[in-house]
């Protein structure tokens, strides 16, 4: 009998291999087998139904990447519920309206993040509405039944929210067919028995469905990992060697680093998976050559889809003559489609829009039966349900997908799925500007967003037109997470118009390139010449100025400049600390990188530091 809940193919495993290790962090030292995760994961299930939690209900999720994560999320399923993984990275308001609008009585936080404890799962429990509880994972049986629950293949298994074109957000429902679908009988990438699978994804973004439900569903191990951000490239390198990972997935972004910083990290890798946004020939390329894990895979599919809808094995071979990685050939039980506006298929080689099919897509969006029927779609044909991606591409004679870009104004950066138009609109509604336009710069770990702004006039005085890009992201940082922020605001005198009317985009973009007396205010500190006033530092300095002119692709920077204003992020501010341990011999972390005010306060921090051999 075909399993009808992701749980209960989980419960097959707790079944014929009891002892066998379901989950384990390396850094915590925690793990717990089969048997353990399934009477852990009941006992929440049991005190969520006293709680009156039940099938059909959403159960929100503020925790971490961890063994209690993992935990929480097949308690939840237990007893019926879906889960509602939580961002980390978002403003604390943002959390609480996402939680007011899934209706929750209860939200499960991580032991010991109380009331009195430090971070924002706790600044978040202090803005949830009266009527929704705060409830740690139990740590031990509370002595109540667990919930045995019919289930349907079509009951949601968890909502994730994905950055929304009207101004909010929008939460796509998944059921548990959709996950069955991404995780039996996968093509993209095989599992089995005791294989080691690293989760190092955000929990809230859909990646983390293939990293757990994946790997429970094949009797094989989660390994609570780190991202490539929290470490040296080489003690992140060394530890995918040393915990014998057998699978991973990364965003593009993030591989393409890899890819220039450590080209051989993933030789004794079983599969990598790669996805997110459009993957870089020469990146694949430099893997291929510098000795590539067993299988390298470009993933793609919106979350609408269920992580993956189609996937593409990069080797030589296949990508011989090509100048694109395409996003190849659709999952199991996958249909993918070219369609017209009409949503008729278009001929082998032209352009069409995207649309995906099968037990994969989504039931839609929590409480926006709008925007539903407009995206999830029944093609007139042949009947069948699909989702308009948005997504515009064609079919290569062999059959693989290739996209060239989007039919809306959707892009994706550093992994991070993200609407234009929500951020412009949230410009607006500060009332600091009468006009705002943002856009994508750039490409890869370089990437950026740029915003063109037009003052407010009416209204109370506002800030100066030096002071306005810095006050815009502070107002915008209120209430959009951190990657939605524009590194870079040029404030307008007047928006260029095209000859239909509407603003002209690409004049805006040019004035990027502009002369300084042609453009606008940029978010940046003041650029000066070294001061001389750290003569000790000086040989770090001039070190450290010829490392960030490289990875920001920055032409003249001085001592006062600031790395995130600069258009810095936490992948290239990981290039930058390998590239000290390469050159200065010196240990740092990313987070210093992003954390010190200016440059050299940072090479003041590096000179205070002792010195490694340099790898």
């Amino acid at each position: 009998m075909a399993a009808v809940s992701v749980h209960d193919v989980v419960a097959q495993w707790v079944e014929t291999q009891p002892d066998a290790c379901a989950v384990r962090d390396p850094a915590g030292g925690r793990a717990l087998s089969y048997r353990e995760l399934w009477q852990r994961a009941g006992w929440l299930a049991a005190e969520l139904a006293h709680r009156g939690v039940g099938r059909g209900d959403l159960v929100p999720v503020a925790q971490d990447r961890s063994v209690d994560l993992i935990v929480t999320f097949l308690g939840i399923l237990r007893c019926g519920a879906a889960y509602l993984p939580l961002d980390g990275l978002a403003p604390t308001g943002r959390l609480a309206d996402v939680v007011a609008e899934s209706g929750s009585r209860v939200i499960v936080r991580s032991p010991g993040a109380g009331a009195a404890a430090p971070g924002r799962w706790s600044d978040l429990a202090a803005r949830l509405p009266e009527e929704v509880e705060p409830l740690a994972l139990p740590e031990s049986d509370p002595g109540l039944p667990v919930p045995a629950v019919p289930g349907d293949r079509d009951d949601p298994a968890y909502v994730n929210f994905t950055s929304g074109s009207t101004g909010r957000p929008k939460g796509v429902v998944v059921p548990h067919r959709a996950v069955l679908r991404l995780a039996l009988g996968a093509r993209f990438c095989t599992l089995g028995a005791g294989d080691q699978v690293a989760s190092s994804a955000n929990p809230a973004f859909d990646a983390t469905t293939f990293e757990v439900w994946n790997t429970l569903c094949a009797g094989a191990t989660v390994v609570v990992f780190p991202s490539v951000t929290d470490l040296a490239m080489d003690e992140w390198t060394a530890l995918i060697r040393s915990e014998r990972i057998d699978a991973m997935f990364l965003t593009t972004s993030l591989f393409h680093t890899v890819a220039r910083e450590s080209a051989g990290a993933f030789g004794s890798v079983g599969t990598v998976v790669v996805g997110g946004e459009q993957l870089e020939l020469g990146a694949v390329r430099r893997v291929l050559a510098a000795g590539p894990p067993a299988r390298l895979v470009n993933g793609y599919g919106p979350t609408e889809t269920t992580t993956f809808a189609a996937y593409f094995d990069c080797t030589e071979e296949s990508l011989a003559g090509l100048d694109r990685v395409p996003v190849g050939f659709p999952l199991q039980a996958t249909t993918l489609h070219l369609l017209d506006a009409e949503l008729n298929e278009v001929p082998a080689g032209e352009t069409g829009e995207l649309c995906v099919g099968g037990p994969g897509v989504a039931l839609g969006y929590l409480a926006r039966p709008e925007l539903t029927k407009e995206r999830f779609v029944t093609l007139p044909a042949t009947g069948e349900r699909i989702y308009r991606t948005g997504d515009t591409g064609r079919l290569l004679p062999s059959g693989a997908v290739e996209l060239f870009g989007r039919t809306d104004r959707q892009v994706k950066l550093r992994g991070f799925r993200i609407e234009l138009e929500e951020i412009e609109r949230t410009a607006l509604n500060s009332g600091l500007a009468d006009a705002a336009f943002v856009e994508k710069v750039g490409e890869g770990p370089t990437a950026s967003l740029v915003g063109f702004v037009l003052p407010a006039r009416d209204g109370e005085p506002g800030p100066s037109r030096e002071e306005l890009p810095a006050a815009l992201n502070r107002t915008l940082g209120q209430t959009l997470p951190s990657y939605m922020l524009p590194a870079r605001w040029l404030v307008l005198d007047r928006v260029p118009f095209g000859s239909t009317g509407k603003a002209d985009r690409a004049r805006l973009l040019k004035l990027l390139d502009a002369p300084p007396a042609e453009r606008t205010q940029p978010v940046t500190r003041p650029v000066t010449a070294p001061s001389g006033d750290r003569p000790a530092d000086a040989p770090v300095l001039a070190a450290l100025q010829t490392v960030w002119q490289d990875v920001l692709s920055a032409d003249a920077i001085g001592p006062d400049a600031n790395f995130i204003d600069l258009g810095g992020n936490s992948i290239l501010a990981m290039q930058v600390a390998t590239r000290v341990r390469q050159h200065l011999g010196v240990r740092i972390d990313a987070g210093a990188v992003l954390l010190t005010d200016s440059l050299e306060e940072l090479a003041a921090h590096v000179a205070a530091q002792p010195t490694a051999a340099a790898s």
